[in-house]
């Protein structure tokens, strides 16, 4: 008799990136694909042991680490990875201290995905020093955490104006 396969859930609010990740995990996997697109949905469902959860940081009206408890205690999943296009050291640290077991960047490849699922062990980059560019990114994302996502306080704990904070976050985190 066939096992019934392991259960991947998938959390984003960009419902083509949904639909392109669902297609390709059934493609390349065994895994069963089910897809939501809030927090608010997902946790709709029945609750259900899953192999693992694939949450976006950044959805529409929430947050994906407000979400990552009741996701876990719903749901108890083996994995729990944070995919974000606003990676960050204060976020990264945020989601494994909420219970996160991964914390990826998009892009993120197939096959990594497919690794950190299948095998669930994380290789350590190896440690190189950040640019100027990176410790000025990694400081406005701990102040904004701080200040739960609000740009006017975080702006004016960094003593900066507003509309110059959007500006920085619009761009993509500097790269290594």
């Amino acid at each position: 008799m066939n096992e019934p396969k392991a259960t991947i859930l998938l959390i984003d609010d960009d419902a083509t990136y949904l639909s392109v990740l669902q297609r390709r995990l059934r493609q390349a996997s065994e895994f069963e694909v089910i897809t939501c697109q809030s927090l608010t949905a997902a946790l709709a469902l029945p609750a259900q042991p899953l192999h693992g959860i694939l949450l976006d940081m950044m959805l529409d009206n929430e947050s994906g680490l407000a979400g990552i408890t009741a996701l876990k205690q719903h749901f108890t999943p083996r994995h729990l990875i944070m995919l974000t296009g606003y990676a960050s050291i204060a976020t990264t640290v945020e989601a494994m201290r909420r219970g996160a077991t991964d914390y990826l960047a998009k892009p993120v490849g197939l096959n990594e995905l497919l690794q950190r699922l299948q095998q669930g062990e994380v290789t350590p980059a190896p440690a190189t020093p950040m640019t100027p560019a990176q410790v000025e990114w990694e400081h406005i994302q701990r102040v904004l955490l701080e200040h739960d996502g609000n740009i006017s306080n975080t702006a004016k704990a960094l003593g900066i104006h507003r509309r110059t904070l959007q500006r920085k976050l619009q761009k993509y985190a500097p790269v290594r």
